[in-house]
């Protein structure tokens, strides 16, 4: 990585990492971002197509493709030996807020099919609770966005349409949804009880909080080490 952009060569070494967890045979899943990106290039270099995979947006599987692995649907049945994908945040005991490339809801599905989610990130996305340095993105059906605008109003919780404005279209993901970046007033102590409170508006779709999901964090540091964190209780069953 260039000299130039440390944090670009803290998410390569973590990335490096990670895949080291990835053995020739296994079924993988693919994360969506830039530190994902890192993970894709550095499978494809160390294994390439002995692995299978599903990848959670087109611009992963187009890289994916191009790079030469294999990469096709999800199957009726599937099931994943390990997951990789970045976060924007990161906390203590492993909870993460994702969803800054907008594929939260592919990111979070493949997460729970995977026997081990395996996740990588520069020092930065560090934080001791969610939402410290990140919006927590949701990802919402266009026409009950209104609605639900009112209600997170009505719980003082902050929200951004990305990609728009408060009237006119957001930038749709892949599911033809749109994605509000919300702002809570307080610091988020239970981000379990806040997930289920979101979801539980008529219209969400899925939160970009991932709650008790991740088997281990992989930290590129600017010292040119990475730092190895496992969570103290064991993540939930996929």
């Amino acid at each position: 990585m260039p000299d130039e952009d440390p944090l670009a060569r803290e998410k390569d070494l973590a990335a490096h990492a990670a895949i080291r967890r990835i053995r020739p045979g296994m079924r993988v899943a693919l994360g969506t971002g830039s530190t994902a990106a890192f993970a894709v290039r550095a499978l494809a270099e160390k294994i390439g197509p002995e692995v299978t995979a599903v990848a959670s947006s087109t611009g992963t599987e187009n890289l994916a493709r191009n790079l030469g692995l294999s990469v096709g649907p999800l199957l009726p049945n599937d099931a994943f030996d390990v997951m990789i994908d970045g976060a924007d945040e990161v906390t203590p005991l492993l909870d993460l807020t994702k969803g800054g490339g907008g594929a939260l809801f592919r990111e979070k599905f493949l997460a729970r099919l995977a026997h081990e989610v395996v996740i990588m990130v520069d020092h930065t996305k560090l934080v001791s609770h969610l939402g410290t340095r990140s919006a927590i993105p949701i990802e919402v059906v266009p026409f009950a966005r209104p609605v639900i605008c009112e209600q997170l109003t009505a719980k003082r919780i902050g929200w951004a349409l990305r990609g728009g404005s408060g009237s006119g279209p957001g930038t749709l993901t892949e599911n033809s949804n749109e994605i509000l970046d919300l702002r809570p007033p307080d610091r988020i102590e239970d981000p379990e009880r806040l997930e289920r409170e979101l979801r539980a508006i008529p219209g969400v779709v899925e939160t970009g909080l991932f709650v008790g999901l991740t088997h281990r964090v992989y930290v590129g540091l600017p010292d040119g080490t990475v730092q190895e964190i496992v969570p103290a209780v064991a993540p939930k069953a996929a």
